[in-house]
């Protein structure tokens, strides 16, 4: 057991058990005794309490996580920073990490993918705006709970955005397959650092593997900034092109390339969900080769001897400045017909793709009636939308009619027929497109959706279980309040479903005898009902079957059927002669135990002069001990296999308490007096009788 657990910390956090173990710090289950709640308590460990940079983490995890409030980040409840013991008392998350989630199903669907993925952005976002960079987001501190929630933890390395923003190289190798290239050589660090780790998560999750790896750390560090990982979609040919290029795009090894925040990759993620049809136009240049986004590579030529007459219009990359004198070597009219040759194909695939892509579109879409839409409300416009029409929207200002109205509309109603999906030109009356997010949180229902709705924007809503909030009671919003969106989107309303029960996991009982598995349930909080199975071969009183089923999650109090052996099925019976003293003459009491307990078929009464040995029989199963003792005194301990039939035995000397013959005992000198007769005896009796 190690030094905490058991203890109590500052009176008040009982500690359970180690959950976890980190670089820095160890990470117990504990009973917040006050709060009367679990929470997770991390404390530093010792031979870090004289470590400035250590302790300088620590705090500023404490700091991070103090200044954020999102359902998707693992709350801080209190710190300690005294000099013998440094803790933070944080929310006790009970799942698994996602990084244990990925290797357990491999390659995760899409759209789960897409879900996870969202949720990690949206707790981002909100720290980011708090102007919180977590710089080591990984899988591994992203804990997934039973419901699909997964909440961002270990923000020991965040930093501020208005603090000095750079990364000690040594310290982002422990991640290093999840960094941002700025991250790994040392540069300036900020939120697209985060959405770099972001990308490589959804890369993993999508195909699963890391977009680079190799045998050190340095080595995938050099990868990070200099190579192109392989497309998803040549590993798993089942992602969608829009969702590889989402992917992708926040890869960038430029920061700027990439999304310039969360807030962005979440838009294009929304509009995949909504059509996982869409393209992006993120200007990719696709060779033969290895596919590379071109735009994201800058790199530093290599200083290369060049005649002085001829400079080349542009400095080769590195990995093809060998390729480049072979090629000045080759005709002219080798580059004609390859170019040639090249643009056919390039044409003949862009025909092909382009009506494959009509034609799938065709198959899907119906032909359909523009609807009148002038007049309305773009809110309403967009909840009653059954053709799925998308809007596109501009703005102008008239007095006499409603913020949001629509003026106008492009193609006219009904002028004529359109695919379902098309989208329509919409003028809405308002000075400006965009509108902030209004504040919801602690509100009902429905009086989110008309707050959410007087400011033309469109709410969605969506029920969680929650802790603290009241059921029917917004407890987040996303986007979340203050950020602009265009008038019409989308506000996703986070409305507390009923207060959370917390699931007790079930521990394995198979295998335990059942008054220890009888224990492990009951200290659980869980109802233990058993039958016997005499079939089994088990020996008697083991667990053999249980449901719910080991590490299920179930309600205080839950029923756990468990299914205990007989030990019918395995028994047989051991023979056993027990060999008797030699030269002993007398009456013996002899007691047999058998595990401890007095067997009295085999307890008895016995002279060794007549019997010499003893026959006793055993039926069981498992393992037994039997001892036998003569008077008091051990005599034979047998330790009985009843799977084998044998047994092992364990002698022991035996004193005898009386004399052993009728002879008279030898004396060492004659006696004073004649020995008294028998009648003389009795004659000497009535004397003194009288």
């Amino acid at each position: 057991m190690d030094k905490y657990s058991g203890k109590k910390l500052d009176g008040r956090y009982e500690i359970h058990e180690l959950i976890g173990v980190g670089g820095m710090a160890y990470v117990y289950r504990c009973t917040d005794t006050i709060d009367d709640r679990e929470v997770a308590v991390k404390i530093l460990k010792d031979e870090f309490l004289n470590n400035d940079e250590f302790i300088r983490r620590f705090k500023n995890e404490s700091k991070a996580i103090a200044m954020l409030s999102h359902p998707n980040i693992v709350k801080v409840y209190d710190v300690s920073f005294g000099d013998m013991i440094q803790y933070i008392v944080m929310e006790y998350i009970d799942g698994i990490t996602l990084k244990e989630y990925i290797g357990q199903q491999g390659i995760l669907d899409w759209r789960e993918a897409l879900h996870l993925t969202t949720q990690i952005l949206r707790a981002l976002q909100h720290a980011h705006n708090k102007g919180v960079v977590h710089r080591d987001i990984k899988p591994h501190n992203i804990m997934l709970l039973q419901d699909g929630t997964i909440k961002v933890t270990d923000f020991g390395i965040a930093r501020l955005t208005d603090n000095q923003t750079k990364t000690m190289t040594e310290q982002a190798i422990g991640s290093v397959h999840y960094i941002a290239p700025e991250q790994a050589k040392g540069s300036k660090t900020d939120g697209k650092s985060d959405i770099y780790s972001v990308g490589v998560m959804l890369y993993e999750m999508i195909t699963g593997k890391l977009p680079f790896d190799a045998d050190s750390a340095v080595s995938v560090a050099i990868m990070q900034l200099q190579s192109t990982p392989e497309m998803p979609r040549k590993i798993n040919p089942t992602i969608p092109v829009g969702l590889e290029q989402i992917t992708m795009h926040a890869m960038q090894k430029n920061p700027e390339d990439r999304y310039q925040n969360a807030l962005d990759m979440l838009g294009d993620l929304e509009r995949f969900r909504l059509n996982p049809n869409v393209h992006f136009d993120y200007k990719y240049f696709v060779d033969e080769s290895p596919t590379k986004h071109v735009k994201s590579i800058k790199r530093t030529p290599k200083k290369v001897e060049k005649p002085v007459e001829k400079p080349p219009v542009q400095p080769p990359r590195d990995d093809e400045a060998e390729d480049i004198e072979r090629k000045k070597q080759r005709s002219t009219s080798y580059y004609v017909l390859k170019s040639v040759i090249i643009t056919a194909v390039i044409v003949i695939a862009v025909v092909m793709t382009a009506a494959l892509f009509r034609g799938c579109v065709s198959a899907q879409a119906t032909d359909v009636e523009v609807p009148n839409y002038v007049g309305m409300n773009i809110v309403d416009a967009k909840a009653k939308n059954p053709n799925n029409f998308k809007f596109e929207m501009k703005s102008r200002y008239v007095r006499n009619k409603k913020i949001g109205q629509i003026l106008s509309q492009d193609p006219e109603p009904g002028s004529k027929l359109v695919k379902s999906g098309s989208t329509i030109e919409v003028i809405i009356n308002g000075k400006d497109t965009e509108t902030a997010v209004p504040y919801c949180i602690n509100t009902s229902k429905d009086e989110a959706v008309n707050i959410i709705k007087s400011k033309n924007l469109s709410p969605k809503v969506v029920e969680v279980y929650d802790k603290i909030t009241p059921k029917g009671y917004v407890c987040d919003t996303y986007p979340p309040a203050g950020v602009k969106q265009t008038i019409g989107s989308t506000v996703y309303v986070v409305v507390a479903k009923d207060v959370y029960v917390k699931k007790i996991k079930v521990p394995k009982v198979t295998e335990k005898k059942l008054s220890e598995a009888q224990s492990a349930l009951s200290k659980k909080n869980l109802q233990c009902k058993y039958t016997y199975d005499d079939t089994s071969m088990e020996p008697e009183g083991t667990v053999i079957q249980q449901s719910p089923l080991q590490y299920s999650k179930v309600e205080s109090g839950t029923i756990v059927n468990i299914v205990v052996s007989s030990g019918k099925g395995s028994q047989s019976t051991v023979n056993i002669t027990v060999d008797m003293p030699t030269n002993v003459n007398y009456d013996v009491n002899m007691t047999v135990f058998v595990d401890g307990v007095q067997n009295s078929n085999y307890s008895k009464k016995l002279n060794p002069s007549y019997n010499s040995s003893y026959a006793m029989s055993f039926t069981g199963s498992g393992t037994a001990t039997v001892l036998v003792m003569l008077d008091g005194q051990t005599y034979r301990r047998y330790s009985i296999d009843y799977t084998s039939g044998k047994y092992e035995t364990s002698s022991y000397n035996f004193v005898p308490t009386e004399p052993t013959t009728s002879k008279p005992k030898p004396t060492t000198s004659p006696p004073t007096e004649a020995p008294v007769e028998e009648d003389d005896a009795e004659e000497i009796a009535e004397d003194v009788g009288d």
